[in-house]
This record gives C-alpha cells, sequence and structure tokens, in this order.
C-alpha cells in the first residue's frame, strides 16, 4: 500500500513568460531524501492564454 503526498506550484508571470514560483527541482530533491518517490507532474487545464496556472507535483511513499 502507498500514501501519496501533492506539493502544488503556481506559476508567475515573468517577462513575457510563465514560470514557477518555487525550484521545483529542490522540492524533489527534498522529498526524496525524506523517502518519497517522485511520481508525476499533474497541469490542470490551460487558460485562454494557452498556459496552465499552476501544477502539482506527485509523489508516493511506501507505508
Amino acid at each position: 500500500m502507498y500514501k501519496y503526498e501533492f506539493v502544488r506550484i503556481e506559476m508567475k508571470a515573468s517577462l513575457l513568460k510563465m514560470k514557477p514560483d518555487g525550484d521545483y527541482q529542490e522540492i524533489i530533491n527534498t522529498y526524496a531524501k525524506n523517502g518519497w518517490r517522485f511520481k508525476q507532474i499533474f497541469a490542470p487545464s490551460t487558460t485562454g492564454h494557452g498556459i496552465a496556472s499552476y501544477f502539482e507535483l506527485i509523489f508516493e511513499k511506501e507505508v
């Protein structure tokens, strides 16, 4: 059996482009050090401009 953790990363505008509001690589490495396995990135439907406003990192850990 596994348990799952969802970490939401908001996107922010920067010089006419969107970028993550946070260091997702650091988040993934931190979770890995604590025994979590990175499973997937989920992005919701895009806005009228074709850009998702956030994405979620999904981690799993065996219980």
